[in-house]
């Protein structure tokens, strides 16, 4: 994605007002936020009411795809309003006093009317990007998706295009402060998540390899910075 120098948008819901210092305004760092992340969370109205719902997702340069099942309330509010957020978290922020703890994280914040997906050529699409995100080589490895398959699947889409993206990296920020006493030990906890040792299906037969795309991402830090 070319998208280096491309600001992003500037509304008054992208705006910050708390933290300005963090906010990020290259677009190419909302894709850098999407690209590490795994989960999103979608907030809709349901009968009036807020519902935030956990889903997968994936995305091109334009739009984000959402994944759910027909039975999902929250994802059949196509064209209404919605936000979703994501949020990876790279370490705790341990200072000198319990006040100015904090967190090294990435996060976008995505504003948008939903759209549900009905052409088949672009639900395809959609999943393609969605199955590749999650795990990249997976859709070439496994069958696609039927017609039956297709039809019991709800694919939204969020447009790009009104997002913000808030970062924290770094030290406290307490070191010149009277609580900076001798002895006293403050500084950052990285957190890594990484991928584990695969673990086949009990059906499977005994000799039946692990595709490379799989034995690669063993022991791999699912959303290391940059």
């Amino acid at each position: 994605m070319a998208t280096v120098g491309k600001p992003l948008s500037t509304t008054q819901r992208t705006t910050l007002r708390r933290g300005r210092e963090k906010g990020r305004v290259d677009r190419s760092e909302l894709y850098e936020v999407l690209r590490a992340g795994f989960i999103c969370h979608l907030g809709v109205l349901v009968d009036g009411a807020p519902m935030v719902v956990p889903t997968g997702y994936g995305f091109d340069e334009e739009t984000l795809y959402l994944h759910g099942s027909v039975a999902s309330r929250s994802l059949q509010a196509g064209d209404t309003p919605a936000c979703v957020t994501v949020t990876v978290v790279d370490g705790l922020v341990l200072a000198r006093s319990v006040f100015e703890h904090s967190v090294n994280y990435r996060s976008a914040m995505i504003y948008g009317p939903l759209r549900r997906v009905t052409d088949p050529d672009e639900k395809l699409h959609g999943l393609h990007l969605l199955t590749e995100h999650l795990a990249p080589g997976q859709w070439d490895h496994a069958r696609r998706p039927n017609q039956k398959e297709l039809a019991a699947t709800v694919l939204l889409t969020l447009p790009l295009t009104e997002a913000s993206v808030k970062m924290r990296s770094g030290p406290p920020d307490d070191a010149d402060s009277a609580d900076a006493v001798p002895g006293r030990w403050a500084g950052e906890l990285p957190l890594l998540t990484t991928w584990g040792t695969p673990v086949p299906d009990p059906a499977l037969p005994a000799d039946t390899p692990l595709p490379p795309h799989i034995a690669a991402r063993r022991g791999q830090v699912t959303a290391a910075r940059p």
